[in-house]
């Protein structure tokens, strides 16, 4: 049986014991996976009204907006919530690379028998 959050159109996110909801980040023109982080209430709110992906740190216990240092903000195109309502998927334009080490997406990694190897895109 279907719960409302499931099949209903009222947004209403299923946040964790700590508040918080995983979020998945694609680039528009590609499709590429670029990012995860999650959001608090307060981020996923920030991301719809500012049409900028904010985020919740978990290892500095902050709110933040992507891009708000190094200026690769991503600006939201499309977001969409899973069906249980606890993952939300973020299509974006980045101004930039997505990941902090400078790296188009975070994602720059091939996991092998050996190890790891770079995937170049």
């Amino acid at each position: 049986m279907s719960s409302e959050r499931e099949t209903g159109l009222a947004l209403d996110p299923k946040y964790d014991a700590n508040g918080l909801i995983t979020a998945v980040v694609t680039d528009a023109a590609s499709g590429a996976v670029l990012m995860l982080a999650h959001m608090n209430a307060e981020a996923l709110s920030l991301t719809q009204t500012s049409g900028f992906a904010h985020f919740w740190s978990r290892s500095r216990g902050r709110l933040w907006k992507k891009g708000e240092t190094s200026g690769h903000v991503l600006h939201v195109v499309e977001m969409r919530i899973d069906c249980d309502q606890d993952a939300v998927w973020v299509i974006a334009r980045p101004a930039g690379p997505a990941c902090h080490t400078g790296e188009t997406s975070c994602f720059y990694r091939r996991v092998t028998e050996d190890g790891l190897e770079r995937v170049h895109d």
